[in-house]
Protein backbone atom coordinates (compact mmCIF):
# COMPACT_ATOMS: atom_id res chain seq x y z
CA UNK A 1 0.00 0.00 0.00
CA UNK A 2 2.89 2.17 0.79
CA UNK A 3 4.25 2.07 -2.67
CA UNK A 4 1.25 3.04 -4.38
CA UNK A 5 1.52 6.42 -2.04
CA UNK A 6 4.31 6.99 -3.10
CA UNK A 7 5.01 6.22 -6.78
CA UNK A 8 5.88 8.89 -8.98
CA UNK A 9 3.97 9.79 -12.11
CA UNK A 10 5.85 10.51 -15.67
CA UNK A 11 5.07 11.32 -18.87
CA UNK A 12 1.71 12.49 -20.17
CA UNK A 13 -0.01 10.94 -16.62
CA UNK A 14 1.85 13.63 -14.12
CA UNK A 15 -0.24 15.96 -16.68
CA UNK A 16 -3.13 13.75 -16.25
CA UNK A 17 -2.96 13.53 -12.77
CA UNK A 18 -2.14 16.93 -12.01
CA UNK A 19 -5.50 17.77 -13.14
CA UNK A 20 -7.03 15.48 -10.89
CA UNK A 21 -9.58 15.34 -12.99
CA UNK A 22 -11.91 12.21 -10.88
CA UNK A 23 -12.53 15.76 -8.49
CA UNK A 24 -14.57 17.47 -11.66
CA UNK A 25 -17.58 16.61 -10.99
CA UNK A 26 -17.90 18.70 -8.28
CA UNK A 27 -18.55 21.42 -10.57
CA UNK A 28 -19.53 19.43 -13.48
CA UNK A 29 -22.99 18.22 -11.37
CA UNK A 30 -23.82 21.84 -10.10
CA UNK A 31 -23.84 23.41 -13.64
CA UNK A 32 -25.91 20.74 -14.99
CA UNK A 33 -28.12 20.73 -12.40
CA UNK A 34 -28.45 24.67 -12.66
CA UNK A 35 -29.02 23.94 -16.52
CA UNK A 36 -31.95 21.38 -16.14
CA UNK A 37 -33.59 23.90 -14.45
CA UNK A 38 -34.14 26.18 -17.35
CA UNK A 39 -35.91 23.30 -19.26
CA UNK A 40 -39.18 24.21 -18.57
CA UNK A 41 -38.82 28.41 -18.98
CA UNK A 42 -36.80 28.88 -22.07
CA UNK A 43 -35.05 26.51 -25.07
CA UNK A 44 -31.10 26.50 -23.95
CA UNK A 45 -28.00 27.61 -24.66
CA UNK A 46 -25.72 25.11 -25.37
CA UNK A 47 -22.65 27.33 -26.30
CA UNK A 48 -23.47 28.78 -22.73
CA UNK A 49 -23.48 25.61 -21.28
CA UNK A 50 -20.40 24.82 -22.46
CA UNK A 51 -18.83 27.88 -21.90
CA UNK A 52 -19.94 27.67 -18.04
CA UNK A 53 -19.36 24.12 -17.76
CA UNK A 54 -15.53 24.86 -19.11
CA UNK A 55 -14.84 27.96 -16.74
CA UNK A 56 -16.17 26.22 -13.67
CA UNK A 57 -13.77 23.04 -14.22
CA UNK A 58 -10.98 25.47 -14.83
CA UNK A 59 -11.75 27.62 -11.56
CA UNK A 60 -11.98 24.04 -9.94
CA UNK A 61 -8.59 22.94 -11.48
CA UNK A 62 -6.57 26.17 -10.44
CA UNK A 63 -8.04 26.11 -7.10
CA UNK A 64 -6.58 22.31 -6.51
CA UNK A 65 -3.20 23.82 -7.67
CA UNK A 66 -3.46 26.87 -5.65
CA UNK A 67 -4.19 24.23 -2.74
CA UNK A 68 -1.55 22.59 -3.84
CA UNK A 69 1.22 24.88 -4.17
CA UNK A 70 0.57 26.37 -0.61
CA UNK A 71 -0.02 23.63 1.28
CA UNK A 72 3.70 22.59 0.03
CA UNK A 73 4.89 25.73 0.72
CA UNK A 74 3.77 25.72 4.33
CA UNK A 75 4.96 21.96 4.72
CA UNK A 76 1.82 20.23 4.59
CA UNK A 77 2.51 18.30 1.73
CA UNK A 78 5.31 15.60 1.22
CA UNK A 79 5.83 12.16 -0.59
CA UNK A 80 4.26 9.97 1.46
CA UNK A 81 0.88 12.41 2.26
CA UNK A 82 -2.02 10.48 0.82
CA UNK A 83 -4.58 12.06 -0.74
CA UNK A 84 -2.91 14.95 -2.35
CA UNK A 85 -2.17 15.30 -6.17
CA UNK A 86 1.70 15.13 -5.79
CA UNK A 87 2.56 16.86 -8.80
CA UNK A 88 5.19 19.01 -6.87
CA UNK A 89 6.25 16.50 -3.87
CA UNK A 90 5.77 13.06 -5.84
CA UNK A 91 5.99 14.07 -9.82
CA UNK A 92 8.76 16.58 -9.60
CA UNK A 93 6.67 19.26 -11.03
CA UNK A 94 8.34 23.12 -10.06
CA UNK A 95 6.24 24.83 -7.23
CA UNK A 96 6.45 27.81 -9.89
CA UNK A 97 5.02 26.08 -12.48
CA UNK A 98 1.99 24.76 -10.58
CA UNK A 99 1.59 28.41 -9.35
CA UNK A 100 1.95 29.99 -12.63
CA UNK A 101 -0.36 27.20 -14.38
CA UNK A 102 -2.95 28.27 -11.77
CA UNK A 103 -2.99 31.71 -12.61
CA UNK A 104 -3.44 31.35 -16.13
CA UNK A 105 -6.46 28.56 -15.63
CA UNK A 106 -8.11 31.86 -14.00
CA UNK A 107 -7.22 33.99 -16.75
CA UNK A 108 -8.30 31.75 -19.45
CA UNK A 109 -11.98 31.29 -17.41
CA UNK A 110 -11.83 34.82 -17.28
CA UNK A 111 -11.75 35.34 -20.84
CA UNK A 112 -14.02 32.83 -21.13
CA UNK A 113 -16.43 34.58 -18.41
CA UNK A 114 -16.58 37.94 -21.24
CA UNK A 115 -17.80 35.56 -23.66
CA UNK A 116 -20.89 34.64 -20.92
CA UNK A 117 -21.01 38.11 -19.91
CA UNK A 118 -21.37 39.54 -23.69
CA UNK A 119 -24.13 36.69 -24.33
CA UNK A 120 -26.52 37.38 -21.17
CA UNK A 121 -25.69 39.69 -18.05
CA UNK A 122 -22.46 41.78 -17.11
CA UNK A 123 -23.45 41.43 -13.38
CA UNK A 124 -21.84 37.71 -13.72
CA UNK A 125 -18.67 39.32 -14.08
CA UNK A 126 -18.68 40.22 -10.69
CA UNK A 127 -19.90 37.11 -9.49
CA UNK A 128 -17.23 34.92 -11.82
CA UNK A 129 -14.37 37.07 -10.22
CA UNK A 130 -16.08 36.78 -6.58
CA UNK A 131 -15.69 33.04 -7.09
CA UNK A 132 -12.04 33.46 -8.44
CA UNK A 133 -10.86 34.99 -5.84
CA UNK A 134 -12.33 32.55 -3.26
CA UNK A 135 -10.97 29.69 -5.29
CA UNK A 136 -7.54 31.33 -4.99
CA UNK A 137 -8.13 32.58 -0.66
CA UNK A 138 -9.44 29.01 0.29
CA UNK A 139 -5.47 28.37 0.16
CA UNK A 140 -3.68 31.77 -0.42
CA UNK A 141 -3.18 34.57 1.02
CA UNK A 142 -2.53 35.59 4.70
CA UNK A 143 -5.53 33.89 6.25
CA UNK A 144 -6.27 30.74 4.41
CA UNK A 145 -9.89 29.50 4.39
CA UNK A 146 -8.59 25.74 4.93
CA UNK A 147 -7.14 26.67 7.77
CA UNK A 148 -10.09 27.42 9.16
CA UNK A 149 -13.58 25.96 9.85
CA UNK A 150 -15.48 27.55 7.33
CA UNK A 151 -13.85 25.92 4.45
CA UNK A 152 -17.10 23.87 4.16
CA UNK A 153 -19.19 26.10 4.39
CA UNK A 154 -17.10 28.51 1.41
CA UNK A 155 -16.97 25.17 -0.98
CA UNK A 156 -20.57 24.42 -0.56
CA UNK A 157 -21.64 27.97 -1.43
CA UNK A 158 -19.29 28.42 -4.17
CA UNK A 159 -18.80 25.32 -5.51
CA UNK A 160 -22.73 24.17 -5.59
CA UNK A 161 -24.73 26.94 -4.42
CA UNK A 162 -23.48 29.96 -6.53
CA UNK A 163 -22.36 27.68 -9.79
CA UNK A 164 -25.78 26.60 -10.17
CA UNK A 165 -27.57 30.02 -9.63
CA UNK A 166 -25.24 31.56 -12.37
CA UNK A 167 -25.68 28.47 -14.73
CA UNK A 168 -29.35 29.10 -14.40
CA UNK A 169 -29.40 33.13 -14.60
CA UNK A 170 -26.99 33.26 -17.78
CA UNK A 171 -29.59 31.19 -19.81
CA UNK A 172 -32.51 32.92 -18.26
CA UNK A 173 -32.08 36.52 -17.12
CA UNK A 174 -33.74 36.01 -13.52
CA UNK A 175 -33.40 33.83 -10.26
CA UNK A 176 -36.32 32.17 -9.40
CA UNK A 177 -36.89 30.29 -6.16
CA UNK A 178 -37.48 26.76 -7.22
CA UNK A 179 -33.74 26.96 -8.48
CA UNK A 180 -32.67 28.82 -4.77
CA UNK A 181 -34.41 25.80 -3.33
CA UNK A 182 -32.76 23.22 -5.43
CA UNK A 183 -29.39 24.21 -4.88
CA UNK A 184 -29.63 23.73 -0.96
CA UNK A 185 -28.67 19.87 -0.98
CA UNK A 186 -25.80 19.72 -3.77
CA UNK A 187 -24.24 23.31 -1.86
CA UNK A 188 -24.48 20.88 1.08
CA UNK A 189 -23.02 18.08 -0.47
CA UNK A 190 -20.48 19.82 -2.06
CA UNK A 191 -19.30 21.25 1.97
CA UNK A 192 -19.49 17.76 2.77
CA UNK A 193 -16.74 16.30 0.31
CA UNK A 194 -14.43 18.65 2.15
CA UNK A 195 -15.73 17.52 5.43
CA UNK A 196 -14.83 14.18 4.26
CA UNK A 197 -11.31 15.48 3.18
CA UNK A 198 -11.01 17.18 6.48
CA UNK A 199 -11.85 14.16 8.48
CA UNK A 200 -9.24 11.86 6.56
CA UNK A 201 -6.59 14.52 7.10
CA UNK A 202 -7.93 14.94 10.29
CA UNK A 203 -4.45 14.21 11.98
CA UNK A 204 -1.88 15.95 9.43
CA UNK A 205 -4.21 19.06 9.64
CA UNK A 206 -4.01 19.31 13.84
CA UNK A 207 0.22 18.90 13.71
CA UNK A 208 0.41 21.28 11.03
CA UNK A 209 -1.63 24.00 13.45
CA UNK A 210 -4.85 24.17 11.31
CA UNK A 211 -8.45 24.32 13.21
CA UNK A 212 -10.63 22.41 10.55
CA UNK A 213 -14.87 21.89 11.68
CA UNK A 214 -13.26 18.27 11.72
CA UNK A 215 -10.43 19.26 14.27
CA UNK A 216 -13.17 21.16 16.39
CA UNK A 217 -15.64 18.33 16.62
CA UNK A 218 -13.61 15.36 16.62
CA UNK A 219 -13.39 12.63 14.34
CA UNK A 220 -16.99 10.69 15.82
CA UNK A 221 -18.60 14.38 15.94
CA UNK A 222 -17.14 15.34 12.54
CA UNK A 223 -18.35 11.44 10.93
CA UNK A 224 -21.86 12.17 13.03
CA UNK A 225 -22.44 15.50 10.94
CA UNK A 226 -21.14 14.18 7.56
CA UNK A 227 -23.78 11.83 8.12
CA UNK A 228 -26.42 14.13 8.80
CA UNK A 229 -25.69 16.04 6.11
CA UNK A 230 -26.28 13.26 3.60
CA UNK A 231 -29.98 12.72 5.56
CA UNK A 232 -30.77 16.46 5.61
CA UNK A 233 -30.06 16.52 1.74
CA UNK A 234 -32.70 13.57 1.07
CA UNK A 235 -35.41 15.17 3.55
CA UNK A 236 -34.89 18.40 2.00
CA UNK A 237 -36.12 16.97 -1.84
CA UNK A 238 -38.36 15.09 0.02
CA UNK A 239 -40.03 18.60 1.02
CA UNK A 240 -40.08 19.84 -2.12
CA UNK A 241 -42.28 17.36 -2.86
CA UNK A 242 -44.63 17.00 -0.05
CA UNK A 243 -44.62 20.91 -0.57
CA UNK A 244 -45.69 20.59 -4.46
CA UNK A 245 -42.23 22.87 -4.92
CA UNK A 246 -40.98 20.06 -7.67
CA UNK A 247 -42.38 17.04 -8.96
CA UNK A 248 -42.23 13.43 -7.46
CA UNK A 249 -39.62 12.38 -10.53
CA UNK A 250 -36.98 13.89 -8.02
CA UNK A 251 -37.45 10.07 -6.43
CA UNK A 252 -35.36 9.11 -8.88
CA UNK A 253 -32.42 10.70 -6.34
CA UNK A 254 -33.22 8.32 -3.65
CA UNK A 255 -31.31 5.87 -6.00
CA UNK A 256 -27.89 7.43 -4.86
CA UNK A 257 -29.21 6.48 -1.04
CA UNK A 258 -26.69 3.16 -0.80
CA UNK A 259 -23.53 5.27 -1.93
CA UNK A 260 -24.60 7.45 1.18
CA UNK A 261 -24.92 4.57 3.51
CA UNK A 262 -21.37 3.22 2.14
CA UNK A 263 -19.40 6.25 2.51
CA UNK A 264 -20.75 6.44 6.13
CA UNK A 265 -19.93 3.13 7.07
CA UNK A 266 -16.85 3.26 5.27
CA UNK A 267 -15.47 6.59 8.10
CA UNK A 268 -16.66 4.60 10.95
CA UNK A 269 -13.65 2.82 13.14
CA UNK A 270 -10.71 4.06 11.05
CA UNK A 271 -8.28 6.77 11.99
CA UNK A 272 -5.34 6.19 9.17
CA UNK A 273 -5.39 8.35 5.82
CA UNK A 274 -4.69 5.71 3.78
CA UNK A 275 -7.58 3.58 5.55
CA UNK A 276 -10.20 6.28 4.92
CA UNK A 277 -9.36 7.02 1.31
CA UNK A 278 -12.52 4.16 -0.02
CA UNK A 279 -14.45 6.67 2.01
CA UNK A 280 -13.88 9.91 0.96
CA UNK A 281 -14.04 8.57 -2.75
CA UNK A 282 -17.59 7.22 -1.75
CA UNK A 283 -18.61 10.35 -0.37
CA UNK A 284 -17.19 12.55 -4.07
CA UNK A 285 -19.55 9.24 -5.59
CA UNK A 286 -22.44 9.85 -3.29
CA UNK A 287 -22.29 13.33 -4.43
CA UNK A 288 -21.95 13.25 -8.07
CA UNK A 289 -24.69 10.70 -8.06
CA UNK A 290 -27.24 12.90 -6.03
CA UNK A 291 -26.46 15.73 -8.56
CA UNK A 292 -26.82 13.83 -11.75
CA UNK A 293 -29.98 11.75 -10.67
CA UNK A 294 -31.67 15.10 -9.87
CA UNK A 295 -30.87 16.46 -12.87
CA UNK A 296 -32.31 13.45 -14.82
CA UNK A 297 -35.52 13.94 -12.54
CA UNK A 298 -35.95 17.49 -14.13
CA UNK A 299 -35.04 15.96 -17.52
CA UNK A 300 -37.80 13.35 -17.03
CA UNK A 301 -40.40 15.81 -15.82
CA UNK A 302 -39.92 17.97 -18.69
CA UNK A 303 -40.23 15.52 -21.54
CA UNK A 304 -42.79 13.26 -19.93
Amino acid sequence: MADLVIKKNTGFKKWWTMLRPHTLTASFVPVALGTALVLPIKQLNFLLFAAMLVASMLIQIATNLFNEYYDFKRGLDTRESVGIGGSIVRDGFHPKTILNLAWTLCIIAALIGVYICSMSNWWIALAGSICIAAGYLYSGGPYPISYTPFGELMSGLFMGVFIIWISFFIQTDTLTVNAVLISVPIGILVGGINLANNIRDLDGDKAKGRKTLPILLGRQGAINLLAFLFFFSYLWILGLMLFHVDSVWLLIVFASMPKALQATRLFRGKTLSVQLMPAMKATAQMQTLFGLLLSIGFVLDYFI
